[in-house]
């Protein structure tokens, strides 16, 4: 399919300007890294603790905000899942002078803690007090062993069956509610309602990463980051030759510098799915630069009149109605899902969208221009090809 018939355009024509925009990106970036805000590190790199709260009943997130804040957890960062306002996702790091010395996991275990307890109303701070277990976080063990001494036979599946339920439903509004759904006696919610309380709000999930396993992380990330350009060099150097291969890696290496950039610039986290959005668009962006340099393989044996700069242009021409085919469709796929997908993938929607971007910009102006200089420089006595 060809969108543009016959295309002749210039694009060598701008290559100084394009290698002094993307050395001023790169610079802008490597400096906010290094001696700016640097980059924000999820998590999983990070170390800290997430925790997936539901609530009864749908409260603001300014609302939630504020009651952290109040409670010196205001650096927590809140997310909205479901839109239904009753469902958050909280990420907090831990503050390095309140860890001790191997006790990091166990610091941020406790900071999880605490944001639960932040949240918790005074009434439900009373009934803790009292000695009352909150039946919308107690354990299936520690519910049957409340249960044991009234109802010694039907304590274990009583337990199981609530929190089954609960499970399923992610939070207990009304003790009838448990009668109706799973068959558990009257008798036994009246017990259940004198033991325990119902509270607003009911963990359904929590993750601690502590930050030793975080550094650990970031270094597996770069490991297996740079192998896989080496790969790259070692695929694209056999395949094509060396010269080829350089220009790939290069462009690669512009593509990530200025995706991490982007990221260090905006503030967004660095966690490890947009580590999986970056990989995937290094792949993305040297498909698009193997068709190209293919194509420039090809021409070299046809067009040997042609002077280099003038054959590069002409085989970017050739592959121009591809490539907008491919990054066009590409970017209408990850630009619907950063607008309408959600805040979980959202940093991995807005990853893919900067990489397709970037890594068709850098297919023509970075991959080629490389190659026009390394030929320049060296000057080969054969041409480039095979």
């Amino acid at each position: 399919m060809q969108i543009l018939k016959k295309p002749n355009f210039t694009f060598m024509k701008f290559k100084y300007f394009a290698l002094a925009v993307s050395g001023l990106i790169i610079l802008a970036g490597i400096l906010n890294m290094t001696i700016g805000s640097g980059l924000n590190y999820g998590i999983d790199f990070a170390g800290g603790t997430l925790i997936r709260i539901k609530f009864q009943h749908p409260i603001p997130i300014a609302d939630i905000r504020a009651t952290l804040a109040e409670a010196g957890l205001g650096a927590s960062r809140i997310q909205e899942v479901g839109g239904s306002g009753t469902e958050y996702m909280i990420r907090t790091a831990l503050v390095e002078e309140s860890a001790e010395a191997g006790q990091d996991l166990e610091a941020h275990e406790i900071m999880g803690q605490q944001i639960v307890e932040a949240l918790r109303t005074e009434e439900e701070k009373a009934a803790i007090s009292q000695g009352r277990a909150d039946l919308n976080s107690i354990d299936a063990r520690g519910l049957a062993a409340l249960l044991e001494q009234e109802f010694p036979d039907e304590a274990q599946q009583a337990a199981q069956a609530i929190s089954a339920f609960r499970v399923r439903t992610g939070i207990i509004q009304t003790y009838e509610q448990l009668v109706q759904e799973t068959n558990i006696s009257q008798e036994m919610a009246d017990a259940l309602r004198n033991k325990t309380f119902l509270s607003h709000l009911a963990v359904l999930s929590r993750e601690s990463v502590g930050p030793q396993v975080g550094f650990d992380l970031r270094r597996k990330v770069t490991q297996a980051t740079v192998w896989a350009l080496l790969g790259m060099l070692i695929y694209i150097g056999i395949r094509f030759k060396f010269a080829y291969g350089i220009a790939a890696i290069l462009t690669l290496t512009h593509d990530v510098l200025i995706t991490l950039g982007i990221f260090s610039m905006t503030g967004r986290e660095i966690n490890l799915p947009v580590i999986a959005a970056i990989l995937t668009i290094v792949g993305y962006s040297l498909n698009d630069t193997i068709v190209i340099f293919d194509r420039v393989r090809d021409n070299l044996k046809i067009l040997r009149k042609l002077d280099f700069e003038s054959l590069l242009n002409t085989s970017i021409n050739q592959t121009l109605s591809r490539t907008i085919i491919t990054s066009g469709t590409t970017f209408m796929t990850v630009f619907a899902l950063f607008l309408f997908g959600g805040k979980v993938i959202n940093d991995f929607a807005f990853t893919m969208m900067v990489g397709v971007i970037i890594g068709t910009y850098s297919s023509i102006y970075q991959s080629c221009s490389i190659l026009y200089f390394w030929k320049k420089i060296f000057k080969p006595k054969k041409g480039m090809g095979k």
